[in-house]
């Protein structure tokens, strides 16, 4: 519940941030006014001995966050994806939080499994190790199947971890909407729609049968990608609060004298990196929105293997378009162009000068491009175009947020492999093709087809759709000329007719 009850919670929060040192550094990151600071410093400065010491050798906010639990790492971590709300360089510092923490019982974790299998860990596996990884929402087990003596990784959600989270989760609601009466200038960073957004983040891991689909679903998506494999879901011992899939065997892609040992070509698995996430943040619209070294292996033959699918990254197909257009234009330098597409898509109010827009977008992009390769950084560009674009009153957009996130993670484990890689000259294949598979006229003949085909399914329809409209429109009180009314009826008529004709026209080329 979020009530009054939550400020002895916030109480300790704010105790906490005072005793950590995190306390200044979150409110100038959020850019306070007066008032949002005097009643956060009430809130904490007086109760800073109730505050959590944490551990001292991390920067004051991940300290303080790691103290307060699991949920306040969970929103840490979310936050490190929304720069636009905290400020680039306390997201740096989110990044970096551990998500090691104490394990707890095998016994514990035992029983789990039994109830919710309906059978005990010892019928199931032969092996159950202790934990191999402990973070702020679940551990995992290696273990090994007794009926076909298959080794494989058991996640298990931590005991009581949906009670705790919903409890601190209330908490952060109430102190959003303190913020937001407290700080009516606040309410430009959304700090309710940026707590929304993380609940929906949380509810999406505390049950794993969610992380279970979304793997398969990425799985499917990219079963025919060269080089690139997932560990396979076992549904028959999966369920809310336990999750089974095969054993990711390989070498961690963060080490790099493992992969040198090996015999990997580290150069070639940097490129294969970035290209990978670009195919499936623009082919399929769908990709992996966690991808650091710690979720992704080397196998043993040279496959990239990722796991780990709790954050999942999705664009629509039209923003995926843009999103191409918007780097494939800055690749060939094409500014005007870049621009254009901006208020296309209406990122950027009609009302601004695209030409001045072109220019300033100029100046993002001609710097970058006189960098030497190694210094040519696509995630520095998105940032920078971020900043531009919101100088020219572009909303935020949480999907091209996590996007970008992602694009700089992804590019630091490529450098990491390869400090000489060229992002550009990788990236530009991939864009390319998409180019080509989905602005092209190919794509233009299909999105006919399918607006074709909605028409046609609607066809027997039409009639009774016109008809209810124009009874509608005569019931009601006139709002246009008699003629625009009967103009209006006879485009509508004459698209829906023209549609049907141009499916059994595209029907009968294509089929």
């Amino acid at each position: 519940m979020r009530g009054p009850h939550n400020i002895w919670r916030l109480i300790v929060t704010g105790a906490t941030l005072e005793r950590t040192g995190a306390m200044g550094i979150v409110l100038d990151a959020m850019e306070a006014p007066r008032s949002l600071r005097i009643a956060a410093r009430t809130l904490g400065w007086p109760f800073k001995w109730l505050g959590y010491k944490g551990d001292v050798n991390m920067p004051p906010a991940p300290r303080a966050l790691t103290a307060l639990g699991p949920a306040y790492i969970k929103l840490g971590q979310v936050l490190s994806t929304r720069p636009d709300v905290i400020g680039e360089e306390l997201a740096a510092q989110m990044r970096v939080l551990q998500d090691k923490l104490p394990p707890f019982p095998i016994e514990v974790a035992k029983a789990t499994v039994a109830q919710e299998l309906g059978r005990s860990a010892d019928e199931v596996f032969t092996e159950f190790s202790e934990p191999v990884a402990a973070a702020s929402i679940a551990q995992v087990h290696q273990a090994t199947i007794a009926s076909t003596g298959e080794v494989v990784a058991v996640k298990v959600l931590r005991p009581g971890i949906e009670k705790a989270f919903q409890k601190d989760i209330d908490a952060f609601y109430f102190g959003a909407q303190m913020v937001e009466m407290l700080s009516p200038s606040s309410r430009r960073l959304r700090p309710m729609d940026v707590i929304t957004h993380f609940e929906g983040v949380v509810l999406g891991e505390l049950d794993l049968r969610l992380e279970s689909a979304a793997a398969s679903e990425f799985a499917s998506n990219t079963s025919e990608d060269a080089g690139f494999s997932l560990p396979a879901i076992k549904w028959d011992l999966s369920a809310r609060r336990v999750m089974t899939l095969g054993w990711a065997d390989g070498v961690a892609l963060g080490d790099n004298d493992a992969i040198d040992s090996a015999g990997h070509d580290r150069t070639k698995l940097a490129a294969r990196v970035l290209e990978l996430f670009l195919q499936h943040a623009l082919r399929d619209g769908y990709f992996h929105a966690d991808m650091h070294q710690g979720n992704l292996k080397v196998a043993p033959n040279g496959d990239i293997i990722a796991y780990d699918f709790g954050i999942m990254g999705h664009i629509d197909e039209y923003t995926r378009r843009v999103y191409a257009e918007i780097l494939f234009g800055f690749i060939r330098r094409d500014y005007k162009r870049v621009a254009e597409v901006h208020f296309e898509a209406g990122y950027v109010p009609a009302n601004q000068d695209v030409e001045e827009f072109a220019r300033a977008l100029r100046a993002v992009g001609e710097p970058i491009f006189g960098m030497d390769a190694t210094r040519i950084s696509m995630g520095s560009l998105l940032s920078y175009l971020f900043d531009v674009t919101e100088r020219f009153g572009m909303e935020t957009r949480t999907e091209l947020i996590l996007l970008q996130r992602t694009m700089v993670v992804v590019e630091g484990v490529a450098r990491s492999l390869d400090p000489h890689m060229n992002i550009w000259q990788v990236a530009q294949p991939v864009v390319e093709d998409y180019i080509k598979g989905s602005i092209g006229p190919v794509a233009v003949g299909r999105d006919l087809a399918k607006t074709a085909k909605v028409l046609a399914r609607f066809g027997p329809r039409l009639p009774g759709l016109v008809e209810a409209a124009l009874i509608r429109q005569s019931q009601e009180a006139p709002t246009h000329s008699p003629s625009k009314t009967r103009s209006r009826s006879l485009w509508f008529l004459s698209g829906a007719t023209a549609g049907v004709v141009l499916f059994v026209l595209i029907e009968s080329l294509w089929f």
